[in-house]
């Protein structure tokens, strides 16, 4: 009772309401909310503060940067829900509200488009390399099923491009990206694309800011090459994945294309089937089906392994310098 007590009195002023509201919307940055309330930073940061120890917000942290989102696991989280529906759709103060969130979210989207547009001719330079993207997408998502998947994870999300594709169709979608530049741009398309059970984090991929066995399906897409060590990366996601979830990695097969190692960072050249077999089993994985797609001169795979259904402790971790 106390924890509910805690959730109503928190929620019990007008501007934490309203921030209430905004947060089930969309993530937003103390400073975007202090630009659609109109009010000082210091006034919106307490009433964040308080929001956030009722359980009612979350607040993720990314560099110099924090996010704050309504509440998906805290013990108040169904309470936020509950005092968001019971907001009138016609009051006059959410509907501003929600005007200046959508010019945010403009502004937003013009600066990733911008970013995108400045560095798309190089992504475009190594997307003509190799099969047609869409028909990547097509295989991608037909190694996953079509229903029953809760939480998804990408790795290396880059744009958000596979949230887009998976966020439809799973409960909840979480991308991970180190870079800021990048998580900007999938943050506004999934905002455009209004995709609110997907949201976004800065996270290391050798150190998932997840427990073991959160999620059902993961996608390492066009990653592992730029990765110092692929193996760790793989027992990583294995980790992350339940017993019964799918994990499928997206990357070329073997090449000589120096001229990616020395213009746009990769690190290897593409990967054989048996050094990706092998880093699954390492991971506790049961490798499953490989998929080609023969391009000029890239060709691309997608290496499927499943976590087994009734081996909750599968997963290896303690074969790390083994995997080098």
């Amino acid at each position: 009772m106390e924890i509910l007590l805690s959730g109503l009195r928190a929620a019990a002023e007008p501007s934490r309401l309203r921030l209430l509201a905004l947060c089930a919307h969309a993530e937003l940055t103390v400073s975007e909310l202090v630009q659609i309330l109109g009010q000082s930073q210091p006034r919106v940061s307490r009433h964040l503060k308080l929001l956030c120890e009722a359980g009612l917000l979350d607040r993720f942290r990314e560099g110099t940067w924090a996010f704050y989102r309504l509440s998906e696991r805290a013990r108040c989280a169904e309470l936020a829900r509950v005092l968001i529906d019971l907001i009138p759709e016609d009051d006059a103060t959410l509907a501003l509200d929600l005007q200046r969130l959508e010019a945010v979210k403009k502004a937003n989207s013009d600066r990733a488009a911008e970013y995108f547009r400045r560095n798309a001719e190089e992504w475009d330079k190594i997307r003509t390399l190799h099969i047609a993207e869409d028909a990547v997408e097509a295989a991608l998502r037909d190694l996953f099923p079509s229903t029953g998947i809760k939480d998804f994870l990408d790795i290396g999300t880059g744009t958000g491009r596979v949230l887009e594709l998976f966020g439809p169709r799973v409960e909840r979608g979480v991308g991970i990206d180190m870079s800021r530049e990048m998580l900007a741009v999938a943050r506004a398309k999934l905002q455009r694309a209004d995709l609110r059970n997907c949201q976004i984090r800065q996270g290391d991929m050798y150190q998932l800011p997840f427990s073991d066995d959160s999620f059902d399906g993961v996608v390492i897409h066009q990653v592992l090459h730029f990765a110092e060590d692929p193996a760790e990366a793989i027992a990583e996601a294995g980790r992350a994945l339940r017993p019964g979830g799918r994990l499928v990695v997206v990357d070329f097969a073997p090449h000589n294309l120096e001229m990616l190692r020395e213009e746009h960072a990769h690190r290897r050249l593409g990967f054989t089937d048996s050094e990706v077999t092998r880093w699954f089993e390492l991971a506790g994985l049961s490798p499953d089906k490989t998929v080609t797609l023969e391009g000029e001169p890239l060709t691309v795979c997608l290496w499927l392994a499943t976590r087994a259904a009734n081996d909750p402790t599968a997963v290896n971790r303690n074969n790390k310098k083994e995997r080098a």
